[in-house]
């Protein structure tokens, strides 16, 4: 059963560490090369943020696209969606304005102009997902050291809140539910040893009554 038991822990963790490593916040250094609108069949699916403000929703809708490259000449793609005030709570609502702002870059310097664009979610082309991109910002070059601060602080918090109900846990379960649990394996001892003792007892007098046979 404990073999079980650490793969369950383990699968748990896995999935967690998925998630906080879709949603949190990472930031690429790249050239934007342009914008890009396309009609899009989002469905059901949940890779697909929310419409612009104000608008409804649909199963079919046009959605914005980022197109940029990295230092190295590979393609990099986001969407540019709205979160609005649902979740993940990035909180934007200003999609529009940060295409305009990437369409600017693009044609900057004959687009030689490096950029951080912070973003949450993955790029897998089998499944057409895209990372979301809520910022960007002309950063001086390639070799720029981006420190990601939030997500340290972000998981310095998460570790401490942790660990902290993890000590809890532990101690109402030295003080509370440890001391039940032996009292149950005390009673549980007495009873066992009580009926060994009766046992014993009727043994004796089946044989005071019937006496013994022994094998020869």
């Amino acid at each position: 059963m404990k073999w079980i038991k650490r793969i369950f822990v383990g699968l748990i963790i896995i999935v967690f560490a998925a998630l906080l490593h879709y949603f949190l916040p990472s930031r690429d250094i790249v050239q934007i090369v342009g914008t890009d609108v396309k009609r899009m069949d989002i469905g059901n699916s949940p890779w697909w943020d929310k419409p612009d403000a104000g608008t409804q929703k649909q199963s079919t809708r046009d959605v914005r696209f980022i197109n940029a490259v990295w230092p190295d000449g590979k393609a990099r793609v986001y969407r540019n969606e709205d979160t609005n005030w649902s979740f993940p709570p990035y909180f934007k609502f200003d999609s529009g304005d940060l295409s305009a702002r990437a369409q600017s870059l693009a044609n900057k310097n004959g687009g030689e102009v490096w950029v951080a664009v912070s973003h949450y979610g993955w790029r897998i082309k089998l499944l057409s997902m895209f990372p979301n991109a809520y910022k960007i910002r002309p950063i001086s070059g390639p070799d720029v050291r981006l420190v990601p601060w939030f997500n340290i602080a972000f998981l310095s918090l998460l570790a401490f809140i942790f660990i902290s109900i993890w000590q809890m846990w532990r101690n109402f379960k030295r003080k509370r539910i440890d001391p039940i649990a032996e009292k149950i394996e005390d009673v549980a001892e007495s009873a066992e040893a009580g009926l060994k003792q009766k046992t014993g007892v009727v043994r004796g007098v089946f044989r005071r009554w019937f006496g013994t046979t022994k094998g020869k």
